[in-house]
């Protein structure tokens, strides 16, 4: 065993023998690798996380409340059992994801200095309260009401301010993230780059059949930006490489008719009836039907490898996937993550 322990005395010492004996090469990887690997795990799901793939996890969601100064949280029970892993998995951190996809009063909070304040104040007591080690806000989209939300000119601003005021009410020990849509538009990186630690790409969702979701390169098949476009756009907006997380997708999109919109990859490799095709300048795998119609985006093993190997030779911070519960019992695809990533 290579990893080199400091002297630790009681339960923590305990807690971290405990995991190098039981994952000696998970916990010696870790210990010379400083990427990470985010899941977010849904407060809807049921399936438990397994930590010895992670390095953080983003509990989804927490809620802008109605009175638009606090938060609401989604089943506050799973949150306690999520963050009761870090007992036995000390390296693991856990954040509290804020917002997701019809999730609004952002903009009405944002833009109040009151509510903002107070909002960020519960953010830190929410934190206390359930031992978190940070907050991930997913404000889909500042500017932006495509989710049926409300929003304003000024949310741009407004979100700067409170990122702002999020950092100062929880300190510079605890972690300050977010989520940010692939084409990087709606968030002025470079006024919160010294606030945030780091920045979740949403590389997925920019496209369905007859083109990918989720390319890591430029095809005539891509969707409306690649991996590689989005990362780009993020460092134009001003977000240092070393500040970016990129994001895939553990389920697919059909083309709503012979595959249905959204399907989670356990539940795709059931299908019958399809090719599997290989798009070698996206790099990229879908389905197609027996006329040759491209039917279904996905991703595999063999495209996260490709990902993890840019996240490294860019110098991005690492990847985060949506969603645990999407994956394989076996772990197929959180495999090649913690493999590319972490190994």
């Amino acid at each position: 065993m290579e990893c080199k322990l400091k002297s630790i005395f009681g339960q923590t010492f305990t807690v971290l023998l405990l995991t190098l004996l039981l994952y000696p090469s998970v916990s010696c990887a870790r210990a010379k690798n400083k990427k990470v690997v985010i899941a977010y795990v849904t407060s809807w799901s049921k399936v438990m996380p397994d930590p010895t793939y992670l390095t953080h996890i983003n509990y989804a969601f927490a809620h802008v409340s109605d009175s638009f100064d606090g938060l609401r949280i989604d089943n506050e029970s799973r949150l306690k059992a999520i963050t009761d892993l870090k007992k036995t998995h000390p390296h693991l951190k856990v954040l509290l994801s804020v917002g997701g996809w019809g999730s609004g009063r952002f903009s009405e909070m944002a833009a109040n200095e009151s509510n903002r304040q107070k909002f960020a104040k519960d953010c830190w007591r929410v934190m206390k309260e359930f031992n978190l080690d940070g907050i991930d806000i997913d404000w889909e989209y500042p500017t932006n009401s495509s989710a049926g939300i409300s929003s304003s000119l000024a949310d741009t601003e407004n979100f700067t301010l409170l990122m702002h005021d999020i950092r100062k009410a929880i300190g510079k020990k605890k972690l300050l993230t977010l989520a940010s849509v692939a084409n990087g538009k709606y968030i002025a990186f470079d006024k919160i780059k010294n606030d945030v630690d780091f920045v979740n790409i949403m590389t997925y969702d920019s496209g369905h059949p007859p083109y990918h979701h989720a390319s890591l390169h430029r095809s005539p098949l891509s969707g409306h930006t690649t991996c590689v476009e989005a990362v780009k756009a993020h460092i134009e907006g001003g977000m240092p490489v070393e500040k970016l997380v990129l994001g895939i997708p553990f389920y697919g999109r059909g083309n709503k008719t012979e595959v249905k919109g959204f399907i989670d990859y356990k539940d795709l490799l059931s299908l019958q009836g399809f090719e599997q095709k290989w798009d070698d300048e996206a790099k990229a795998h879908y389905l197609v039907n027996d006329k040759g119609d491209f039917v279904l985006t996905y991703e595999t093993p063999e495209s996260i490898a490709l990902k993890c190997d840019y996240v490294h030779t860019t110098g991005l911070l690492g990847a985060m996937y949506w969603e645990y519960a999407g994956d394989t019992e076996g772990g197929a695809l959180r495999d090649a993550v913690y493999k590319g990533i972490l190994e």
